[in-house]
Parts: C-alpha cells; structure tokens; sequence
C-alpha cells in the first residue's frame, strides 16, 4: 500500500500511550498510580448523566443540525455571558466531539505548503502534530519555567512573518499548568494590531481552573481580535465528561460556514443525546465544578510541596488546569529515562516532558487529578527511587 506523505507527520499523543502500558502492568498484578492521564477522576454528575439518559428515552437518535442543536448553543452563549461576561452570537458556535476538532479544523483551514503556524512548546502535543499534518510549517512559542511558563509577547509579535496565519495559545496550559498574564496578552493583542494576516485560537478548555484568586483572562474579550479569534472550550475537563466527547468552539463570522462544513465531511454531527447531557451540564447545579476544583488546588499544593522536597526536583506552582511540571535536571536523568523508571521500578506512571515538545527536556508532567492518598504514596515511591 502507498501512503500519502503526510501520514508520516502525524504525531500522537503520548498519554494513551502509557495508559495502556500501565493498565497492561496493573492487569498482571503491579501495583500502578496513574499520575500520567489528564483526566477527571471524578465522576460526571448524576444529572448530567440522567439528562442524557432521558434524551435517549425520549428518542433522540438520529441525526442532529451539524454545527449543533440550538438549545445547545443557545446554552454555550448564555455560559460565556455568565463566565467571561462577553456576548456571542449562538450562530457562531459549533459543537463537536472534543477539542482536538477544533484544533484539526484551525489548522487544516490556515495550514499549507509555505504557510507557519506559532503553538506552544512545551504544549499539548497534537498543535505540532496537526501543523505538521496540515502542510504547515510549526514555529515554536517558547514557554520557560522562570516566567510561570507563560510567554514574552515581544518574542512572539517578533517571530511573525508574511507567512504566518495562525497562532496557537492556550491558558491555562497543558502540560505545564501554566496561565499567562493579562499584561502579556494586552502586549499580544496591541502588537497583533499590525499583522491582520493572523489568526489566533485560543484553547481555554480548563478556563474553570484557574488558582490563587486569579481571574480567567479570555482572548474573547478582546473586541479589536473578534472577526480572526477563535475559541476553544468544551466540558471534558469541568464537567468530568472526557468520554462523552462534546467540545465546542466560538467561530468568527466568516469562518462559520467553513467549520460547519468541515463538520459535515468529518463527523457529520455530534452524537444527540450527549448535547442533552451538555446542555444540563451548563444550566444545571455548578457545586460539582466548585468541589472538583477545589480538589485540585488541595492536591496542587501537596504535590508541589512534596516535589520540592525531593533531591535534584524543582517545581513551579501551577496557576491553573491539574498538572504539575517538575525540573528533574538536577536528577541527572533523561525525562524519557526518569519516566520509564518511574514506570517499570516505583509503580508511577508519569509523562516525559519531550511528548510535549523539545523544550520538555528535563521535566516530567504530573497529572493530580488523582487522590491526595495516591499523590503522596506516588512520591514517596519517587523519592525512594531518586534516593536509592
């Protein structure tokens, strides 16, 4: 068989990966923590669930509008009012299956031969890999630990070029937890002023985790970027509901029509019953959101103090999503090396921070969306391992 080129320049995400490997270790009897996979280890809520349950009873089984039914919309407009106090228009909103279509479609409507689109690195591995899958040439937004892993907008307005279309930011980070400063993106918007070529999304899936008394600072607030911005959010992430896969993003008015039928081509529409769940998800009691976040900040604090009191570790304080991302250079070891031990030895499941981009070297990625219990035994184990 003859493959087109670009299959070789699909990356994946690493995660899935060392879930399996884990789950395939804890099924022949290893006693594994699971620090490695970013989800939720929350349930959803019972009436999240019960609304989707009502929906297939109520014989919600075919087909739904590809962009999304309204009532779901609708709910997603009157959401981003209530959070971020901006008004959208529900006929810029498109639901899918997940984030990571919005992300295909960003890239596969500005990426070609010739074209560059700027992402994060360290960030979440599949912007590089649906660049490089796009045609486009990916041009790195270096994110390092001594500004929180936030950016320089001055580095980033300084690498744009005739060719760049897209630009890729995400805060609250994966993997680093990192948030950018309202400062920074001020700078950011300004500057973009005098490129109108560019495009920017802005993935804000974990906008609901963010720490410290810190506000969500959304680029959908700035005016001056409305008609070339598109955001990224969904219900994976606050509402426990990464397996129901429903996403959305907000759209500007000329690109509506081109995502609506990408939509069709690619998926044709999200599954109906889950867009009852998502709808109740966002209308319904939010003490739910508030119990799991208040989790993590707990567990956010436990593991980063227990980092940092580990021989050749350093870790930042996060200041949002559920990940830690620690400096393990003092260790002496690879961050691929460090995860394989930590894995095969200590029973720790982690990522190495290379899946994340060539500027992960030298650190790991901490899921603690996992309880305080198994945090604190899983560096005890890890301590015991640097220590030995």
């Amino acid at each position: 068989m003859q493959l087109a080129d670009r299959m070789s320049h699909l990356g994946t995400e690493t995660a899935f990966e060392v879930l399996a490997r884990a789950n395939k270790l804890a099924a022949e009897g290893r006693d594994i923590i699971n620090l490695g996979i970013g989800q939720p280890d929350f349930k959803t809520p019972d009436h999240i669930v019960e609304a989707g349950r009502r929906a297939l009873a109520d014989g919600h089984h075919g087909y739904t509008p590809a962009n999304g039914i309204p009532a779901i919309r609708e709910a997603v407009a009157a959401d981003i009012q209530k959070y971020r106090g901006i008004a959208v228009d529900p006929d810029h909103i498109v639901v899918v299956p997940g984030g990571k279509p919005t992300m295909f479609f960003a890239c596969l409507m500005f990426g070609e031969a010739g074209a560059e689109i700027m992402y994060p690195n360290p960030g979440f591995p599949i912007y590089e890999s649906a660049i490089r899958f796009s045609g486009a040439t990916p041009v790195p937004i270096e994110l390092h630990e001594d500004t929180g892993f936030s950016f320089n907008a001055e580095d980033v307005l300084a690498r744009i070029t005739p060719n760049t279309r897209l630009i890729i930011i995400n805060s609250p980070a994966n993997p680093t937890g990192g948030v950018v400063q309202k400062s920074d993106l001020d700078t950011l918007v300004e500057g973009l002023a005098a490129h109108p070529h560019v495009a920017v999304m802005s993935d804000e899936i974990y906008s609901r985790m963010v720490y410290d008394n810190q506000p969500h600072v959304s680029m959908l607030g700035y005016e001056s970027l409305r008609d070339r911005l598109i955001l990224l959010d969904g219900w994976s992430k606050t509402y426990a509901m990464t397996g129901w896969r429903l996403g959305y993003a907000v759209w500007p008015a000329a690109l509506v029509e081109q995502a609506t039928r990408l939509c069709v081509n690619d998926h044709s529409c999200v599954n109906a019953a889950t867009q009852f769940a998502g709808i109740a998800a966002l209308e319904g009691p939010q003490e739910s959101v508030d119990v799991m976040t208040s989790a993590f900040d707990e567990r956010r604090r436990v593991i980063v103090d227990e980092l940092n009191d580990m021989p050749g570790v350093t870790c930042v304080r996060p200041g949002g999503a559920f990940y830690a991302f620690p400096n393990i250079t003092g260790t002496g070891m690879s961050s691929q090396a460090l995860q394989e031990r930590l894995l095969n030895e200590a029973g720790v499941a982690a990522i190495s921070g290379t899946s994340f981009g060539a500027l992960g070297e030298g650190y790991l990625r901490f899921s603690y969306a996992n309880s305080t219990e198994n945090i604190r035994e899983a560096m005890r184990r890890m301590r015991e391992l640097l220590s030995a």
